[in-house]
């Protein structure tokens, strides 16, 4: 890469993923036409991704025992230890369409598709990280196979907003996992699009189970965070002041408004938030895709790494 004079060099060519999956036509898509898609020329944590039609195809027509296998390996194959593919990005089109026709293992594949589309998380939960998704200027990072994770991160966010709309109805599925998954991967759309934003917020005027409760709250704030929205940051501000809005909801809306602004951290907000460390909320709080990730603490470490960032200097590092 150095050589050749910097990352752009095969940018808009057929060596960047992120050109390859804006080609890929709707007709491919509905029809997965897999024979349309250059599969061996992008790679995933075990080598070229010819397998992958296999496996799509496999957990799209087979039986539940049999798709569970397929989308068990491809979880292993696209998304080794959370960190994208650029045969990931490929697949996310056709994963999009097979959550949406299969009645089993929902969550389980939106959160595949959320994976992919984000940054490797390393267990961060600090205020620059724990919303970011990926950006155009983050840190050059590789992929197992040498290729540009950040090109591959890049595509597969642009292959989720281009079927945005197919997984807005799986915002009201009845299963509160799949509400939850659902929110989580559409927090990746880049742009904040209105119709995703304003579906985030419907489902939330709508929503009784804690736990999803959360996941909307914290997709709101992440839709809203590469752009800092200020209506976004408003809305979370008054959410976390509000003593009439259940504790999931104040806890993560103060979450999201620490991400969303710079500047210390105010002391009603800290103590707002160390009180709120109980042991009946923060499991709750760790079962969002957003803190699960985080070892060693979940969400008193979050906290911790929100309020005393000089103790984890590995993650601004990694993102400056």
């Amino acid at each position: 890469m150095w050589s050749e004079e910097g990352i752009e060099f095969h940018s808009g060519t057929a060596e960047d993923v992120r050109f390859v999956v804006s080609q890929i036509s709707l007709e491919v898509k509905d029809g997965f036409i897999y024979d349309a898609v250059p599969w061996n020329n992008f790679n995933h944590a075990y080598g070229p991704g010819s397998d992958v039609p296999d496996l799509l195809e496999q957990a799209r027509t087979g039986d539940e025992r049999s798709s569970d296998e397929a989308l068990s390996k491809l979880s292993g194959r696209l998304l080794q230890q959370g960190t994208s593919s650029a045969a990931g990005a490929l697949a996310i089109p056709f994963l999009v369409r097979i959550v949406v026709a299969l009645p089993f293992h929902r969550a389980g594949i939106l959160r595949v598709i959320a994976g992919l589309a984000r940054r490797q998380y390393f267990g961060d939960g600090s205020r620059i990280g724990l919303l970011r998704a990926a950006r155009a200027d983050d840190q050059i990072v590789f992929e197992p196979s040498g290729y540009l994770a950040n090109w591959s991160v890049q595509a597969a966010r642009e292959a989720l907003a281009a079927d945005a709309d197919l997984l807005l109805p799986l915002l009201d599925d009845f299963d509160p996992e799949v509400r939850q998954a659902s929110a989580y991967a559409l927090a990746a759309v880049p742009n904040r699009p209105a119709s995703v934003a304003d579906c985030l917020r419907a489902r939330f005027q709508n929503e009784e189970n804690p736990a999803v409760r959360a996941c909307l709250v914290l997709a709101i704030g992440q839709l809203a965070w590469e752009e800092r929205h200020p209506g976004t940051i408003n809305q979370m501000c008054a959410w976390w002041q509000d003593s009439n809005q259940p504790a999931e909801v104040r806890v993560c809306a103060a979450l999201a408004w620490l991400c969303l602004t710079d500047g210390p951290v105010p002391n009603n907000l800290r103590a707002f938030l160390e009180l709120s460390a109980t042991d009946d909320l923060a499991p709750l709080l760790e079962s969002t895709p957003w803190l699960d990730h985080i070892v060693d603490g979940g969400f008193r470490r979050c906290l911790d790494q929100m309020f005393h960032p000089d103790k984890y200097p590995h993650f601004t590092s990694f993102l400056d």
